[in-house]
């Protein structure tokens, strides 16, 4: 492991433990046992830390699932996939995931503005989805306000549960059981 990747690491474990706000740069040199000025190597302050994560994690999400939409694939089997990129990037990159949850208010402007209209996007495309299922009579027919929140609501608390656990995740279960579930709620079938 590099020194910078040895960095960002400790720094989203921080944030993630003590939250945006409370981590201090000295928190973080601390950690790493160096100088805070040494910090400043890394990143040219807290706020373009968050912005990058955030921004990355976004764009991440963003590309899968306009692979998605893009694809021939069935609206059942598109929500499928919807589900497990959420699965898979909380597995690999849980605090990055923690940060989008619970840190992105910390952001100023005028990136918050761009994070909201860019999370807005994203929720526009889930919407399509599921609304694309609803015109074919895969899905129920439903409120698609209430559908796409309910949706996105059952995977953002994923992080929070599997974070800094000290067992090991079976993402392959996870996935079944959160498909099972929404699948109750949504499918025709």
């Amino acid at each position: 492991m590099t020194k910078r990747e040895r960095f960002l690491e400790t720094s989203l474990k921080l944030i993630n433990e003590k939250g945006f706000k409370a981590t201090t740069m000295r928190d973080i040199a601390h950690s790493l046992n160096c100088e805070v000025a040494n910090v400043y190597n890394y990143i040219d302050s807290k706020q373009s830390l968050l912005e990058t994560y955030l921004f990355g994690i976004s764009n991440e999400f963003h590309a899968a699932i306009d692979t998605i939409i893009d694809s021939n694939a069935s609206s059942e089997e598109k929500i499928r996939l919807i589900i497990r990129i959420h699965i898979d990037l909380m597995v690999k990159k849980p605090y990055e995931l923690a940060l989008l949850v619970n840190e992105w208010r910390n952001l100023k402007e005028p990136k918050l503005g761009t994070f909201l209209a860019e999370r807005v996007v994203y929720e526009n495309k889930v919407k399509s989805v599921l609304k694309e299922g609803m015109e074919a009579k895969d899905f129920k027919p439903m409120n698609i306000e209430i559908a796409t929140y309910t949706f996105l609501s059952t995977l953002r608390w994923l992080h929070d549960k599997y974070t800094d656990l000290p067992i090991k995740i079976n993402p392959k279960e996870i996935e079944e059981q959160i498909s099972e579930f929404v699948f109750s709620g949504i499918s025709k079938k």
